[in-house]
């Protein structure tokens, strides 16, 4: 092994600290090299390189996110077109998409030392804005795209399209165009269904539809969405991952297609899909409300 990156969120300054911690250790008593990606909000850290992220490419082999899901969603995005595998520690509330939690680190750690994983390339989504023509907005996404009214009451009406086909105009909140790792985010919120990441798939569902008869719709990753929303009084956002925003004005167009760009997550030896949605699952019932 060539060695371990690490990229925190520092918003949660006093876990990171204690989890980079321990993953120097680690890394010490094994003989690994380990670095911290530079930010302008990290803690001085003592035992650990500190370097831009975008070298890490040929000097790690895995990129090990302390952090959310939200997290876990921005270093997708950072190391797209890296090929470097993405390795979760969960330290949010729910982290469908981390793959470990703070108290196993070391034998996850172990694990990768000895090999016990595999990196799972996770399909991306790539969209596009087309105004007058021509593409005024390109972003790459890994759980979804989504489209939505802002401060009005009022709904807006889309236009949605598979491969050119009309495929129904939804009045609605917005829409959500998911990937199979997205399907456990807004989408399940929005009732669309829960997918297998390993399904090469895209899930169309929109937000809170005003006709009973909309559910969510499932197509393969190799079509083409498009999505032609009536703007006109209304203020509508295309957001990318929940993090990103663009503004969208009346008779653009939003092209979703699958991305060149693969995101490979770590999936550890032992691991599955059905064992770590049904975790997630019994943390949602089981969580107790907060008090007010």
């Amino acid at each position: 092994m060539k060695g371990l990156g690490i990229v925190p969120n520092w918003q949660k300054k006093e876990e990171v600290k204690k989890m980079v911690e321990r993953i120097v250790a680690f890394c010490r008593q094994n003989d690994v090299d380990v670095y911290l990606a530079a930010s302008e909000e990290a803690v001085p850290l003592g035992g650990i390189e500190t370097i831009p992220a975008e070298a890490f490419a040929g000097i790690v082999d895995i990129v090990i996110v302390l952090g959310g899901d939200g997290t876990i969603l921005r270093a997708a995005r950072r190391f797209s077109g890296m090929n470097l595998p993405l390795l979760g520690v969960n330290l949010g509330q729910m982290g469908f998409l981390a793959e470990v939690e703070p108290p196993n680190l070391e034998k996850a750690l172990q694990k990768i030392l000895a090999g016990n994983y595999k990196a799972e390339h996770r399909l991306m989504l790539s969209a596009r804005v087309i105004r007058d023509g021509r593409p005024v907005s390109e972003h790459t996404a890994l759980n979804d795209i989504v489209i939505s009214k802002g401060q009005s009451s009022r709904i807006i009406y889309l236009d949605t399209y598979v491969n050119d086909k009309h495929l129904e105009t939804y009045p609605s909140d917005g829409i959500i165009i998911a990937t199979p790792t997205g399907s456990t985010g807004y989408s399940l919120s929005a009732g669309g269904p829960i997918v297998n990441p390993a399904l090469d798939v895209m899930i169309i569902t929109p937000i809170c539809p005003h006709l009973l008869h909309h559910r969510s719709v499932i197509v393969d990753s190799s079509e083409r969405v498009s999505i032609h929303p009536w703007t006109r009084q209304i203020d509508v956002t295309m957001t990318v991952d929940g993090q990103l925003a663009f503004t969208l004005m009346d008779e653009d167009i939003i092209q979703v297609t699958r991305a060149p760009l693969t995101t490979p997550l770590v999936q550890l030896q032992g691991s599955d899909f059905y064992s770590l949605l049904h975790r997630k699952l019994a943390k949602v019932i089981h969580r107790e409300p907060e008090r007010v």
